[in-house]
């Protein structure tokens, strides 16, 4: 029985596509559903799929940064982009010979997408070729534009007061049921939101999520080492506590 990860931010969708599936391939099995790109690389990497389903704009690591790192972790699942972009990006993808699904999906391409991933799966045929291409001409990030400029700071919880905390300050979140701890270098704080809600509203050329449950600022990183597991081990530069790199995100530190 072939396998599948299922990754899509918006609950609605994501059952639609579910729901879609079972019908144009009953003996497809789910083996992860993933509302966001850190869960949907970490599902990947586990479970080994023959086919991800990858929205391509995700809170965090987006389809395509998914793709890049899934590459490697697990090089034989075929990737199908579920995308909602205009013509433009969907001639990249059609140039690229990357399966895709546009939104709202049609029960007629669904099942055409289906045939082609059975056919290239029973012929032992690889993408990574043409993936990497796409990869590389899209760019490691959505080609979308962001919608507000990053956060410069938040404020946050210690016990009844309430700070405000410039991101500057901050040397790493982590996630804290359905809050985020705020760890800076002389203390820790609240934030009464989920982290993966902060994800699309840091820069992302400076905060970088490490594991799902992570982000961490790169100007207070020391240095990243690779152990014998493959993780990552990250030193801070004014914390004694160390971090961890889940092994599927550290290829995305690989030309840093």
């Amino acid at each position: 029985m072939a396998k599948a990860v299922v990754a899509e931010d918006e609950a609605l969708l994501r059952q639609a596509l579910l729901a879609a599936l079972g019908e144009a391939w009953p003996q497809l099995e789910i083996v992860a559903e993933c509302e966001d790109g850190a869960s949907a690389l970490e599902a990947i990497a586990e479970h080994r799929p023959d086919v991800a389903f990858l929205d391509i704009r995700m809170p965090g690591l987006t389809g395509l940064e998914v793709a890049t790192a899934s590459a490697e972790a697990s090089p034989a699942t075929q990737i199908v982009f579920v995308t909602a972009y205009d013509q433009y990006a969907i001639g990249a993808f059609e140039r690229g010979a990357i399966d895709y699904l546009l939104k709202p999906i049609a029960a007629d391409r669904l099942a055409a997408t289906v045939q082609r991933v059975q056919a290239r799966a029973a012929a032992g045929h690889n993408d990574a070729a043409a993936l990497a291409a796409l990869i590389r001409q899209l760019g490691a990030r959505a080609p979308e534009a962001r919608a507000e400029p990053p956060l410069s700071w938040i404020t946050a919880s210690t016990g009844r007061e309430t700070r405000l905390i410039l991101l500057d300050d901050v040397v790493y979140f982590r996630a804290d049921n359905k809050y985020t701890t705020v760890m800076t270098a002389d203390g820790e704080a609240l934030l009464r939101k989920p982290i993966r809600e902060l994800l699309d509203v840091l820069d992302p050329a400076v905060f970088k999520q490490i594991h799902r449950s992570t982000i961490v600022n790169m100007k207070a990183v020391a240095s990243i080492v690779r152990d014998d597991t493959g993780k990552g081990i990250v030193r801070l530069r004014q914390r004694l506590e160390t971090l961890t790199v889940s092994q599927p995100f550290m290829v995305l530190f690989r030309n840093m």
